[in-house]
């Protein structure tokens, strides 16, 4: 009789711990939660913890010291526990329309959201997502409207011998259509790869919904892999999952700018481009901005159209490759070819903003025209999406 009992009571403690269970995944953990008036809440069921921490681009940046090194971090706000083991923090202010990263710390260990199935990496790290509604970040949202098409694509590079993965946006109409599409070369930044804007750029978002507005011309967007010992973005090339890496050889010793005029070449012939100077533009961030400032310089007839985001603007000539040397006379001659449109944009807190600064000066002393652009903080993904949003429209008029 008493096993009998012992065993409905074990029965019955299952039962409850799997209705509990159940009962959990009917009602999970909401986070993030975006309220009514802006603030953002955050939760995180860890009954086990003792700390608690949200880390993410929606809070004030810290400054961290190695050795004498000084460097902004993301800010850290503490979650306080409530029931059932649930630890929650919301906002003090109302955050500004705009889509934020964001990560969790518990007890000291970095990790993503468990509630929120919306990630992004950003060369080694992974980090949720959530988009702040409102006009500024309208473009960045998936609305309903004509949607173009994201493709990954290979080419053969023949400065490396070896087949290489770039990515590229058609708009909306181009597979049915017969037209031909004037072509932005994208580039990424230092640890990128061919896979930063259309992920953390949001570029097929922006240009959809820029085009529908009419506020840019319908065209071609083309992403290349800027680190030449990369054949593809980390766990899609042949050397399988290996873990990314910030700093790679061969990013700014001359042969991915020459190499570029192959990459021109492969999208002239795979798509209905515009195959000519007016129907070219090229940019990109922080070392994507350096490449864009020497391809284009290299072959000043083929780019009309220059954005620098961000850039990291070493301008003087150096003798380590043939690309760099005689830089200040190879810039003086691209804009005696007068291209269209050299846009530099930059925050205020960037670290490159003095290197920036001294190639205004370079050109202003040249008189070589070209449109600056200046917003808050520093070298972050917020500043690029806006600047590329600023930067589209003004092409290929």
């Amino acid at each position: 009789m008493k096993k009998q009992i012992l065993c409905l009571v074990s029965a019955c403690c299952l039962l409850q711990a799997s209705a509990q269970e159940a009962l959990w995944w009917k009602t999970p953990t909401t986070s993030p939660e975006v309220n009514e008036d802006k603030t953002v809440t955050f939760r995180m069921k860890a009954p086990k913890a003792s700390r608690v921490e949200v880390t993410g681009d929606f809070l004030p940046k810290e400054i961290v010291f190695k050795g004498k090194q000084k460097n902004e971090v993301p800010g850290k706000a503490e979650l306080v526990e409530g029931e059932n083991g649930i630890w929650e923090y919301t906002t003090s202010n109302p955050l500004s329309p705009e889509l934020y990263s964001y990560s969790f710390i518990v007890d000291g260990l970095k990790m993503t959201d468990p509630s929120n199935v919306y990630t992004t990496r950003d060369v080694v790290t992974m980090s949720n997502i959530f988009l702040v509604d409102g006009e500024a970040s309208s473009c960045y949202k998936v609305n309903d409207v004509p949607h173009g098409s994201v493709s990954r694509v290979w080419y053969h590079c023949n400065v490396l011998g070896k087949d290489r993965r770039l990515t590229v946006y058609t708009p909306a109409g181009y597979e049915l259509g017969k037209g031909r599409y004037p072509v932005l070369y994208l580039l990424h930044g230092m640890g990128g790869d061919e896979e930063a804007w259309i992920t953390l750029g949001r570029v097929a978002q922006i240009l959809d919904n820029l085009i529908a507005q009419g506020k840019a011309k319908p065209m071609i967007v083309v992403m290349p892999n800027g680190n030449m010992d990369q054949q593809a973005a980390a766990g899609f090339s042949p050397e399988g999952f290996v873990t990314p890496t910030i700093e790679l050889p061969r990013t700014t010793d001359g042969s991915y700018e020459q190499s570029f005029p192959g990459i021109v070449e492969f999208i002239d012939k795979a798509y209905r481009t515009e195959k000519k100077k007016g129907g070219r533009a090229i940019a990109g961030l922080s070392m994507g901005g350096f490449h864009s400032m020497q391809i284009s310089k290299e072959y000043p007839d083929m780019f009309n159209y220059v954005g620098l985001f961000s850039a990291s603007a070493r301008f003087k000539g150096r003798k380590d490759s043939p690309v760099y040397e005689r830089c200040e006379d190879k810039i003086r001659t691209q804009f005696s070819k007068k291209p269209a449109l050299y846009w530099i944009a930059i925050g205020k807190d960037d670290f490159l903003y003095k290197e920036n600064m001294e190639f205004r000066s370079f050109l202003d002393k040249n008189k070589c025209p070209y449109r600056y652009f200046e917003t808050e903080d520093g070298h972050i993904w917020k500043n690029w999406r806006t600047y590329l949003v600023n930067f589209v429209p003004q092409l290929f008029k």
